[in-house]
C-alpha cells in the first residue's frame, strides 16, 4: 500500500497543477491585456463581443458611448453579480441546496418571462406579429430576473461542485432572500436605465469582468467533474487552480469566438 498523505497536503501532480494553472492564467490574461484593442472599455466591449449581438437599437447608451453589452445581456450578466452579491451578503455563501420547489416555479417563471419577451423582440426583428412592441428597459427587466435566476441555482451548483462539506441550507431560503434579491436587481434596472454619465466605467467594467468570472466558474465545475475532483475541497486555497484554470479556458474562449464571428462577419456579410 502507498502511504497516505498526511491532512490537508497535496499531491505533488495538484501542487504543480495550481502553478501550471496560474501560469496558463497569466499567459492569457496578458495576452488579452497587451493584444488590440488597447482601451479598457474597448476590451469590456471585445468580451462582450463573444456572447451578445450588440445591436446598438437594443443597447443602452451611456455618456454617448453604447455599452458593452444589449439591454437583455446587461440585465442578465449584472442581475447574476447583483444576486449573487445579495446571497453572500446574506450568508449564503456556501449555501449546498436549491431553492424549495415554489421558488424554483418563480425561479422558473423568471426564465419563462425572459424566454418569451425575447422571442416578442426577435419576431419584431423579423418584421413578423408580436404581442407588444418591445423595448430596452423591458428587454432589462427581464434579463435581470434571468440574472437572478442563474444566481439562486449555480451558486449551490458551484458548492456542491467544489466543496467536501457545503452548507446544509438552500441558496434562497425564503421568500425574504428573494426580495432581497429582487431589490438587488432593481437597483441594477435603475441604475442602467438611469444612463448617468458618471455609471459608463463602473457599469462597463462589471458587465466586461461578468463575462469571463462566470464563464470561468462553469469551466472550473466542467473541469474538477472531468477531473473527478467534485466535493474534495476542504479549504479555499484548493479552489484556487481549479478556478485559474477555468479563468485561462474562459479567455482563451472569448477571444476564439470573437476571430470566428469576425471570420463570419467578413465571409458573409453578417451585420452582427
Amino acid at each position: 500500500m502507498s502511504p497516505s498523505l498526511p491532512p490537508h497536503s497535496n499531491p505533488p501532480d495538484t501542487v504543480l497543477g495550481r502553478i501550471a494553472a496560474v501560469l496558463a492564467a497569466i499567459l492569457a490574461a496578458a495576452a488579452l491585456l497587451l493584444l488590440a484593442p488597447h482601451g479598457v472599455l474597448d476590451k469590456a466591449d471585445r468580451a462582450a463581443y463573444a456572447v451578445c449581438h450588440r445591436i446598438p437599437d437594443h443597447t443602452f447608451f451611456i455618456a454617448g458611448r453604447q455599452l458593452p453589452l444589449c439591454a437583455r445581456c446587461s440585465g442578465t450578466y449584472l442581475g447574476t453579480l447583483a444576486g449573487l452579491a445579495v446571497l453572500a451578503l446574506r450568508g449564503r455563501g456556501r449555501a449546498g441546496r436549491f431553492p424549495s420547489r415554489p421558488l424554483l416555479f418563480v425561479l422558473a417563471g423568471f426564465m419563462l418571462a425572459w424566454a418569451a419577451d425575447g422571442t416578442n423582440s426577435f419576431l419584431a426583428l423579423l418584421g413578423g406579429p408580436q404581442l407588444y412592441p418591445p423595448s430596452n428597459t423591458i428587454r432589462l427587466v427581464t434579463g435581470v430576473l434571468q440574472g437572478l435566476a442563474i444566481a439562486g441555482i449555480l451558486l449551490p451548483a458551484f458548492n456542491i461542485a467544489f466543496w467536501q462539506q457545503p452548507e446544509e441550507r438552500a441558496s434562497i431560503a425564503g421568500w425574504r432572500d428573494l426580495v432581497c434579491m429582487l431589490a438587488g436587481g432593481g437597483l441594477v434596472v435603475a441604475a442602467v436605465a438611469s444612463e448617468w454619465d458618471a455609471l459608463l466605467y463602473p457599469l462597463a467594467l462589471l458587465s466586461g469582468l461578468a463575462i469571463p468570472a462566470l464563464l470561468g466558474a462553469l469551466n472550473a465545475m466542467l473541469y474538477v467533474a472531468i477531473r473527478r475532483r467534485e466535493g474534495t475541497a476542504t479549504r479555499g486555497g484548493q479552489l484556487l487552480g481549479p478556478l485559474l484554470i477555468g479563468l485561462a479556458l474562459a479567455l482563451g474562449e472569448i477571444a476564439a469566438i470573437g476571430a470566428l464571428r469576425d471570420l463570419l462577419g467578413a465571409r458573409f456579410g453578417w451585420p452582427f
